[in-house]
């Protein structure tokens, strides 16, 4: 899923070649975005253009030889000046007189020569890692027995192993360490094209017909327009020198990433977008600036944002009793919410106030939807797709505090916020508080030896930033108890979860608004179950992930009902799945969003529920039986979740994948006479993990 879906979808053809672009927005100045060699397409820009977009007209030009442009089978298709022609012939289809032009490696030498063979197109140009000059080592066309290191810039190896050269790379371009993401996506891109259509671009990419020195400063030196140079200074493709040298031959401004490497619009997006932005709001300096006005730090009401993960419902549900919470503690505070659908939803019952920035939030939600399968959702490799949308959120969050003065950050597993914090801790400008259920990334079993090592990479980033930026959380509060937390490692040479969690964590106790009732047949008449009849009732969460459960679940109605005379099944669809697609045999009735579900739950005989944290601790809280049914390859739902059920001696664990509705039947009748003996909930997470919020203000 797209954090951001174009606006308009487009080609231009010139001399028989079809080049795409795509449009974003409808602010001004346009920002035209050229994409690099061939060896990726124009996705490379996924990380800026949704935040861009929000203030100016961006426009993402494909190249040719990758993605959705032509790959014409001549070298001199493939020349510099057909890529800045294809440029030129985009802005033109959108009636864009002027622009500011940006690209990186090779898209920065033809944002360059764009500006100096056409000056009055150009009102501003950004060269990042601008290859220019450039060029393929020596013995490029030599044929070796074997190819190593660099000698893999060769045109008979990438015919030998195309993806091998990829590969490699893709390895130099990301030098950073923990780049599996980035790595990953570049090599995919790659692939998009192949070693002939690449080796047909390398004369003018980096060969005879590619620019020598005096020439790229030639060209340089007729850029009449700003230009602002981005260049790391640990470049392993273009030497940071180039990017010097560039800089001083426009008389740009240079922007050094010290220790970055190729590419710092995917590997640091944060701060690339910014200087990006701050660039171009220099360039279109002529428009008028907005009023500007603040309050003085004494006048200032006591605020906090409370960031709710949107992901199903559970994060909002605990962060409204921990923010009732803390305004019982600090009478005084003002609470903003930055969240999306369908946290949303809950919030505006309630009459909170949400931010109205949570309308350029990316959907969270729906990506989660878009990844999972018939109840299979790959939550690690799901989190780690989700780069885009995180970049873009993130992008939303920093925006709105640096326009406005909170005292707290509140962030209920925000992994945007915390992921881009560390990254970039000195845009930190409030008291920060993290809260989770869950601390360390597991691989699932059937992963392999891949997914043991991406997921001990990430972890091991997140012990290293911690370590370093050990104050950048003014708390980490975990919603549970020391126990809940599984004694498995993080990976090879790091803690275990437990040795992690009890060095870095305080603990509030698990949040919960379910008790068991003081009256339950009261409750049950005032929700309309009557006094003989055996309620099951049958709920998935606030995300669309669980669909087949829910059709599961009805299927095995008329079975179960062989077994326990008088039954009767509520199905909850929940706020993201259309009620009508699932069916509803007699005896069972279908809703959508229930509010104060946990009452329902508090009044059932049994429930049959995903693995989730937040429903079966209510259904823990309420002392009813439960079935719950972890969604395969969900590392928190077949690792976290049923350690902290064990530690209260709740639920029975059935696994989907071998369930048919004939056992699911049985599996009802069996349990929903079972005397439950669980260890009591706690009942004051939520006022001790708003005590240790309030500490922070």
């Amino acid at each position: 899923m797209r954090a951001r879906e174009p606006d308009v979808v487009g080609h231009v053809e010139r001399d028989g070649v079809t080049v795409g672009y795509e449009v974003f927005g409808n602010g001004e100045p346009t920002i035209v975005l050229l994409t690099s060699w061939a060896i990726v397409h124009a996705r490379q820009w996924k990380a800026q253009v949704p935040y861009l977009a929000r203030r100016y007209r961006v426009v993402t030009v494909e190249g040719r030889g990758n993605g959705r442009a032509d790959r014409p089978r001549a070298p001199d298709a493939y020349a510099d000046r057909q890529y800045v022609a294809d440029a030129i012939a985009v802005m033109d289809a959108i009636g864009a007189r002027r622009a500011v032009v940006g690209g990186l490696s090779l898209g920065g030498r033809h944002a360059l020569q764009l500006a100096a063979w056409y000056p009055d197109r150009a009102a501003g140009v950004i060269a990042i890692g601008a290859a220019l000059p450039w060029a393929l080592p020596d013995g490029f066309e030599d044929v070796r027995d074997h190819y190593e290191g660099a000698e893999k810039l060769n045109i008979h190896y990438w015919r030998q192993d195309y993806r091998g050269f990829v590969e490699f790379f893709m390895s130099a371009a990301f030098t950073e360490p923990h780049s599996t993401k980035q790595w990953e996506d570049g090599v995919e891109w790659g692939l998009a094209t192949d070693a002939e259509t690449l080796a047909l671009t390398a004369p003018a990419a980096g060969g005879a017909q590619s620019p020598t020195a005096d020439e790229a400063e030639a060209t340089c030196r007729q850029v009449r327009c700003p230009v602002l140079v981005i260049h790391g200074d640990q470049d392993a493709i273009v030497p940071y020198a180039t990017g010097v040298a560039l800089a001083r031959w426009t008389q740009g401004e240079l922007v050094t990433v010290r220790g970055g490497g190729h590419a710092p619009p995917m590997r640091d997006p944060i701060r690339t977008n910014l200087v990006i932005s701050r660039f171009v709001e220099r360039v279109a300096a002529g428009r008028a600036n907005a009023p500007i006005a603040w309050t003085r730090a004494r006048s200032r009401a006591r605020r906090a944002l409370f960031v709710s993960s949107p992901i199903g419902l559970g994060h909002v549900g605990r962060d409204l009793a921990i923010a009732d919470e803390l305004r019982r503690q600090r009478p005084d505070v003002e609470i903003d919410w930055l969240t999306q659908e369908p946290a949303t939803r809950v919030l505006r019952d309630r009459a909170e106030r949400v931010h109205p920035a949570s309308k350029w939030l990316a959907s969270e939600s729906g990506h989660f939807e878009s990844e999972a399968g018939e109840h299979d959702l790959h939550a690690f490799q799901a989190l780690r797709r989700m780069d885009e949308i995180m970049v873009a959120n993130f992008h939303v969050f920093h925006d709105l505090v640096s326009a406005e003065s909170y005292d707290l950050w509140a962030v209920d597993e925000g992994w945007d916020i915390d992921h881009f914090l560390f990254d970039n801790p000195e845009l930190k400008c409030a008291a920060y508080a993290w809260l989770t259920d869950f601390v360390g990334m597991l691989p699932i079993t059937d992963g392999g030896a891949a997914e043991r090592a991406l997921t001990a990479d990430v972890n091991g980033e997140r012990v290293e930033r911690m370590t370093r930026y050990s104050r950048l959380r003014d708390r980490s509060i975990f919603v549970g108890n020391p126990a809940d937390l599984v004694d498995s490692p993080l990976g090879p040479g790091l803690p275990t979860v437990r040795e992690w969690g009890l060095e870095r964590y305080a603990f509030a106790g698990y949040v919960t608004k379910a008790a068991p009732p003081q009256n339950r047949e009261a409750l049950r008449a005032e929700l309309g179950y009557r006094p003989h009849e055996r309620v099951c009732v049958v709920t998935v969460g606030g995300t669309g992930a669980g669909g087949a459960l829910l059709r599961r679940a009805t299927q095995a109605f008329p079975l179960a009902e062989k077994h326990v005379p008088g039954l009767r099944m509520v199905a909850v669809a929940g706020p993201r799945i259309d009620p009508a697609s699932v069916p509803a045999p007699d005896g069972v009735e279908v809703h959508g969003f229930v509010p104060e579900l946990h009452r329902h739950l508090a009044a059932c005989d049994l429930a049959v529920v995903q693995g989730g944290l937040t429903t079966t601790m209510e259904l823990v809280a309420a002392r009813r039986p439960f079935l719950y049914f972890p969604l395969t390859h969900h590392f928190e739902q077949q690792i976290h979740v049923p350690q902290r059920l064990a530690q209260y001696g709740a639920g029975r664990r059935m696994d989907y994948a071998v369930t048919s509705p004939d056992l699911l039947a049985e599996a009802i009748a069996q349990e929903i006479d079972r005397p439950v003996d669980y260890r009591p909930v706690e009942t004051d997470g939520a006022a001790r993990a708003a005590a240790l919020l309030a500490e922070l203000m």
